[in-house]
């Protein structure tokens, strides 16, 4: 592939990325103050399994697949932590934010994990 379309395709992998993450922070809060309706999360969570497709397929090269399947370990476990912070509703943000985080990032895991596993079983 060209170095000028492979550059086109890294920074719409990066567009979706911080499209997702925009998403993600906007519609948590807006989750935790009970303004997004059952209809508006489902929309949310299909938008963020696209991005995240999208992520995963033109955004992680094979020296980041290790750093990238750590870190999206690490956002789904931490999933719920804040929960028992009640102070204006902080709590239910930022585990609404994290929970959409994992969402958009989950599928690019995938992405990753099976690119890494379709290179480790393909013969030399």
């Amino acid at each position: 592939m060209a170095k000028g379309k492979t550059n086109v395709l890294g920074m719409i992998g990066f567009w979706a990325f911080i499209l997702g993450l925009v998403i993600a922070v906007v519609v948590g809060i807006m989750a935790a103050l009970g303004m997004a309706g059952a209809g508006l999360m489902s929309a949310v969570i299909i938008i963020l399994i696209i991005l995240g497709l999208i992520i995963g397929f033109l955004n992680i090269t094979a020296k980041e697949i290790l750093l990238f399947l750590v870190a999206t370990i690490a956002l789904i476990v931490v999933g719920g932590v804040f929960a028992p912070l009640k102070t204006l509703s902080i709590g239910a943000m930022l585990d609404n934010i994290l929970a959409l985080i994992a969402t958009l990032m989950a599928p690019a895991a995938i992405v990753a994990a099976i690119k890494t596993l379709w290179t480790v079983g393909k013969p030399d």
